[in-house]
């Protein structure tokens, strides 16, 4: 739980309480926000969500943590200057309009976000298409899932997700894909962890290149060659198919297609499987043979899958091979798409991507196209799809596109090819950003900057994984001049005179007209429908609770499932087998001899933008890092600690070496998250090749051929800062190599480069961005070169500072803990050990972000008897949160031996 204090009281006699939805994941958790009489707010899950039945992740469990103005966009910018919204607003439409008059409609474009609601995707998505009339809208739900998309609409005839979170539960066996969903969907992989718990004859496979956290709970671990889950899959359909596993009565009642699907897998026996996915053909048969005989069988599939060059092809393999054994449509079996951020699905049902239109409806098909333009009423409809996320930036480099609304992201940090994005903003006619935050790498490209409403401060629906529609509820007054995206985009489509279509007075009427798009002329032809919506009052909104689509009249309470009734959405009315394409598999080169795979932490999302303002949420990981195996390390004379350098055709950058027998020889691994606001170099999406798979458009995010080396530093350096205000604290240009993370009194810093600085108490003032009044004590070495040093003000501890030229082992949360301290005498020199004195406890490295319990404070309770998991969360409470903590307590459970981690 965590807690802010706000600047409004709560309601006169108790709490003041709220529903709400957290704004991270896909999983759409339930979220309880409560204001006490002493104006504290603290949020903790809804018990009653039935996504998460109460319990939280380290993310949402910090979510108070990262609540307040610090930060935060408050007023529109225009120039970098403040402005009014009339004339930020005024200029953004006159622009538009010129450019349009002058180039067309396909001279302008939207880019927007799975982090808006539904309402504010609807609304972005009708001005566009249908009255501004080009397709030119895409999302950064492209980078997550719109290969699962094409793939669910090749089988299905539409972007149907099958099943539901109770089949994770209800399944005999559960293969995870290209997820690793202990760290990424933390919720629903304790609600798998629980399920195995009270049935241990479930089985679980594990599918991917590395040995991630979510590996805890297999059963089976399958470390594939990165790039060959075709082949695997392909051979699993073979496999099946020639044991008599088929379903044959379903396949010819309810599919087509399956000969030539049938034909293209034949070619992949044990043998070929195995020398292209480097599994043992022992491992691959006890696989494939555990499939064979588990009826309820349910593959959960993310971005390992999607991010690929042949990303659909490989959601088509995976879905082939239910479709074969006929494990649809049932209770505890069939495929399932995991989505990255809290409204991907959303933004699908609403036509978000340059290739859809709202409703689940295609913009490629003239009935459609006719259709929703006859609902709207409106003057024009786009002909055709527009530009696709990474196509997007490259016509805004080339000019074909000339002005750019960016919402609620950042590419600048998460398109591949990131420079190339900047070059293209910077190239750009007009680009508006509205964000809740001015200080990303986005909106330092910005024209015109506008301040939006954020979690917590805005009204609306959100659907989840499992595609139930939950409300996310305003309980803190917005700041400023902010303003909800829905009402910037209705006030900016009426400056391009197209009031009629958007005199919306509030989140419930764009709800109920978009349900009534849903509706209109359905008859039962798609698959999403809320007609059971259509008419719903504000009262009736702001009372809906967590529910399943399709709701109609007839089925008011929703649907679990799709496909029980063996009713498809296509043509045909079956479903359909896919033949993958022959798309050739990422390859190792002389120049660039590693394949960069990236992906998330446990505990930040995306590109840090609210995350790292939670101190306790950058105690487990705070800067960027590179997991290699020992022997590549080796080989290029890499240890643990060290920077590495990573380059690309495309880009460089620099992380903190991690060695482990976890991540497999050839491939090396980086987080997503960090940007230059939280490194000097960390960027890793500059790297990333902007090569897309051909029939989604999706980057391959995990295939990048890159080169590593060791950044030859000859100082490394540590050090925490007091600060309230994180952007005050910079780094002397002159270091190549920093990273910034907040703790609960200022922020700590990693830090390292090719040339000492000449005197380290002008050094540590600069960080502090002041020198008058500062009182120093060092321990300076010339023969070694390093330093140590503490400063004080007014008797206050307000920076320690500690260097060296190997990487310096110092117990860094405690260190973090003697800020703003006023120790005397000989307590100021013990500062310079960088540890405390014997009888001083020193929790070590942060293992559990929820409860702040250190790896010394576990292996204390190994050490007197704690013997498990469940053992250590008695005594320490590490685990027993939120969970993602507990694969790592197994680990040094597992080692048993003294593991000094810096803190």
């Amino acid at each position: 739980m965590g807690s802010v204090l706000l600047d409004f009281p709560a309601q006169s006699g108790g709490n003041r309480e709220t529903k709400t939805t957290c704004p991270y994941c896909g999983v759409g958790c339930g979220v309880i926000a409560s204001v006490d009489a002493q104006e504290s707010l603290s949020v903790r899950g809804d018990e009653t969500h039935p996504a998460n039945y109460g319990k939280l992740c380290s993310k949402g469990s910090a979510l108070a943590d990262t609540l307040g103005d610090e930060d935060r966009l408050l007023y529109p910018q225009i120039g970098g200057k403040r402005a009014s919204w009339e004339q930020a607003l005024d200029q953004a439409a006159s622009k538009f309009s010129d450019i349009i008059a002058k180039h067309g409609p396909d001279a302008v474009a939207f880019y927007v976000s799975g982090q808006l609601l539904t309402e504010d995707y609807y609304i972005a998505n009708k001005l566009m298409k249908g009255y501004i009339g080009s397709g030119n809208i895409d999302t950064n739900s492209r980078l997550c899932m719109a290969s699962s998309v094409v793939g669910h609409k090749k089988a299905f005839g539409a972007d149907t997700v099958p099943g539901c979170y109770e089949d994770l539960e209800q399944a005999d066996l559960i293969i995870l894909t290209g997820s690793n969903l202990a760290w990424c969907h933390p919720i629903i992989y304790q609600r798998i962890a629980a399920a195995k718990a009270a049935r241990p004859e479930m089985k679980i496979v594990v599918i991917d290149p590395r040995e991630t956290a979510t590996c805890d709970i297999a059963d089976m671990h399958l470390a594939l060659v990165p790039g060959s889950d075709v082949a695997l899959f392909q051979g699993l359909f073979n496999y099946l198919d020639q044991q008599g596993c088929a379903d044959n009565d379903f396949i010819a009642q309810h599919t087509e297609n399956f000969e030539p699907a049938m034909h293209a897998a034949i070619s992949y026996n044990l043998d070929a499987v195995s020398r292209l996915s480097g599994i043992s053909e022992a491992e691959l048969e006890a696989f494939y043979a555990l499939y064979a005989k588990t009826e309820k069988t349910v593959t959960i599939y993310s971005q390992g899958v999607n991010q690929a060059r042949d990303g659909t092809d490989r959601v088509s393999t995976i879905i082939n091979c239910h479709l074969l054994t006929g494990r649809i449509g049932k209770l505890g079996a069939g495929p399932f798409s995991v989505t990255g951020q809290p409204n991907a699905m959303g933004g699908r049902e609403v036509g978000g991507l340059a290739n859809q239109l709202a409703s689940h409806m295609d913009i490629g098909n003239a009935a459609h196209r006719d259709l929703v333009q006859r609902f709207w009423g409106s003057p024009t409809m786009a002909p055709k799809a527009g530009r696709l996320a990474v196509d997007m930036f490259d016509a805004i480099h080339d000019g074909t596109i000339k002005a750019v609304w960016i919402m609620a992201t950042n590419p600048v940090d998460s398109l591949p090819n990131a420079n190339h994005v900047r070059a293209a903003l910077g190239r750009c006619e007009l680009v508006i950003v509205s964000d809740i935050y001015g200080h990303t790498d986005t909106a330092a490209c910005a024209d015109i900057l506008l301040p939006s409403t954020g979690w917590g401060e805005k009204d609306g629906t959100v659907t989840n994984s499992e595609r139930r529609i939950s409300r996310q509820n305003a309980f803190l007054p917005a700041s400023g001049e902010m303003r909800h995206d829905w009402w910037q985009l209705c006030e900016f489509a009426k400056r391009m005179g197209f009031e009629e279509g958007f005199n919306f007075e509030g989140p419930a009427e764009i709800f109920r007209e978009y349900a009534g798009l849903c509706a209109y002329e359905n008859n039962g032809t798609r698959d999403l429908d809320l007609s059971g919506f259509m008419d719903i009052s504000k009262e009736d909104y702001d009372a809906i609770e967590p529910i399943q689509w399709p709701v109609t009249k007839a089925a008011p309470q929703g649907r679990a499932r799709f496909f029980e009734d063996h009713k498809y959405f296509t043509p045909s009315g079956k479903a359909q087998f896919i033949a993958p394409a022959a798309l050739e598999a990422p390859q190792r080169r002389a120049d660039y001899p590693f394949i960069l795979n990236t992906g998330r932490i446990r505990d930040q999302w995306h590109t840090m933008t609210r995350t790292a303002r939670s101190g306790r949420l950058s105690q487990h990981i705070s800067e960027p890092f590179i997991d290699i195996h020992p022997h590549d390390a080796k080989s290029l004379g890499l240890e643990d600690a060290d920077i590495a350098v990573l380059e690309s055709a495309y880009g460089q950058m620099l992380a903190r070496v991690c060695v482990t027998q976890r991540q497999r020889e050839g491939a090396v691994f980086v987080p997503m998250h960090f940007t230059d606001r939280f490194a000097s170099a960390g960027r890793v999406d500059a790297l990333v090749h902007p090569v897309i798979d051909p029939f989604s458009g999706q980057p391959a995010s995990k295939s990048t051929p890159v080169a590593v080396s060791k950044f030859k530093a000859k100082w490394y350096g540590f050090a925490v800062v007091a600060s309230d205000i994180f952007e005050a604290v910079s780094v002397p240009k002159s270091v190549q190599y920093w990273s910034k993370a907040r703790i609960a009194s200022g922020v700590k810093l990693e830090l390292a480069g090719t040339k000492l600085p000449e005197y380290w108490a002008s050094f540590m003032g600069a960080l502090l961005g002041e020198d008058e009044g500062l009182e120093y004590i060092d321990m300076i070495s010339p023969v070694n070169g390093t330093a140590r040093l503490a400063g004080f003000k007014d008797g206050k501890l307000l920076a320690l500072l500690y260097t060296g030229n190997q990487p310096v082992a110092v117990s860094r949360n405690w260190a973090c803990e003697q800020l703003l301290g006023s120790p005397s005498g000989a307590e100021r020199y013990r500062l310079l050990a960088g540890r405390p004195s014997g009888d001083v406890p020193d929790k070590g490295a942060i293992i559990c972000s929820c409860l702040n319990v250190g790896i010394n404070d576990i292996q204390s309770a190994i050490a007197k008897g704690c013997a498990s998991v469940n053992a250590i969360g008695d005594a320490t409470g590490a685990g027993t949160n939120c969970g993602s903590c507990q694969p790592e307590i197994k680990a040094i459970l597992q080692t048993k031996e003294k593991i000094d981690v810096p803190a």
